[in-house]
């Protein structure tokens, strides 16, 4: 096949190059530059998509003999990821930025460039696996190695996408054993870092990024009751489940932390309570779609079971799903999930990923999330 890998200038991306090229595939290797002034250097793991990272991209390409271009998606990801994640916290909700990356550049935007291209497929260094049913239908799976899963970021991914999707990485044991064969194969990147954190914000500090682009006016902090125990210097600054910060003048009745239970921006309000009422039993999603054809029940309503996951290394949970038509008149459809074991700081805004053994079934971005044991004070 054609193949046209995506290489992030780490060591996952240059490995599944290099497996792709050993497969007998025709590869050539691109790097999304994602920033106008992506500075020259990261600092130790912060920070991705910088000018040291497409040098290193372009050093393992010339290791394997393929070519290697650098795409500029710069604007499609200030608009669609950078911008996205602003709009999210200025309405009070708490994105996945890796999540809307995934879906809107690099199963989107490079994808469709790669078919225009006549590319057969886009090659990644996600731990992830893909699997053919008895009728050729792809879905997809967890990677061999649970710790370095990286499913969930992935579980945007619809159909269609999965068809031109490659993860050479999937039955890779270790993330040990994909440095060692780096190694072997004379890969410079073999002991670079892992990158971590929100790639446009490398210092790590998104409520200080987050003052700089979304006007914040002081407003009450109340409790679960309606009470004003405190006030705030912007409510986009904070986060459901959030304790650090919150300066309270008033303490708790029973004298323990309270942690962020609610943003209202349109309020300008930031509720808290006890720890307790962090735990969610019932999620509703939208913009729900499926990774691969959607199982039967999800065309006749039926509930299903499942296991959910709302965070990227979060642990899954027994859940019972369903969809339903979205409220309001909307168009399209939400899901529900009810969740056999409470999860603690679900915040609207996140991504639900519903799992079937290893399979993922697909996501929905959360719009509520209910406490019961909140519901009945």
């Amino acid at each position: 096949m054609r193949v046209l890998a995506a290489m992030s200038g780490g060591v996952d991306s240059a490995v599944a190059a290099a497996r792709a090229v050993e497969a007998g595939h025709d590869v050539v290797g691109v790097h999304l530059a994602l920033s106008r002034m992506p500075g020259t250097l990261r600092t130790g793991s912060r920070g991705c998509c910088t000018i040291e990272d497409s040098r290193d991209a372009w050093r393992a390409c010339d290791v394997l003999g393929i070519p290697y271009y650098v795409w500029d998606f710069s604007e499609r990801f200030k608009e669609d990821v950078v911008q996205d994640f602003i709009d999210e916290y200025a309405a009070g909700r708490t994105p996945n930025p890796c999540m809307r990356c995934n879906e809107r550049i690099k199963f989107a935007a490079l994808l469709e460039k790669a078919i225009a291209l006549g590319f057969d497929a886009v090659c990644t260094g996600h731990y992830a696996k893909v699997i053919e049913d008895a009728d050729g239908n792809r879905e997809l799976h967890r990677a061999a190695d649970w710790a370095k899963d990286q499913s969930y970021v992935l579980g945007v991914l619809t159909h269609e996408q999965l068809k031109h999707s490659m993860f050479p990485l999937a039955d890779t044991p270790s993330k040990a054993e994909v440095r060692a064969e780096a190694e072997r194969r004379g890969l410079s990147v073999a002991n670079k870092p892992d990158s971590h954190d929100i790639c446009f914000i490398p210092d790590g500090d998104t409520a200080g990024w987050l003052a700089e682009k979304i006007e914040m006016t002081t407003g009450d902090i109340v409790d679960e009751s309606g009470a004003k125990v405190g006030e705030h210097p912007g409510a986009n600054a904070f986060t459901v489940g959030q304790r650090r910060g919150l300066k309270l003048g008033t303490p708790a009745a029973d004298g323990k932390p309270r942690f962020v239970l609610e943003i209202r921006p349109k309020e300008n309000q930031v509720v808290v309570g006890p720890e307790a009422l962090l735990a969610i039993d019932e999620i509703r999603g939208i913009k729900v779609s499926w990774a691969g054809l959607p199982i039967s029940e999800v065309d006749s309503g039926a509930e299903f079971n499942c296991h959910a996951q709302v965070r990227a290394h979060g642990d899954p949970v027994p859940a019972t799903a369903w969809v339903e038509p979205a409220r309001d008149g909307a168009a399209g459809s939400q899901l529900m999930v009810r969740l056999e074991a409470p999860l603690r700081g679900v915040a609207p805004g996140q991504t639900v990923v519903l799992y079937q053994g290893s399979r993922v079934l697909g996501q929905a971005t959360i719009d509520a999330a209910r406490s019961l044991q909140r519901a009945a004070l």
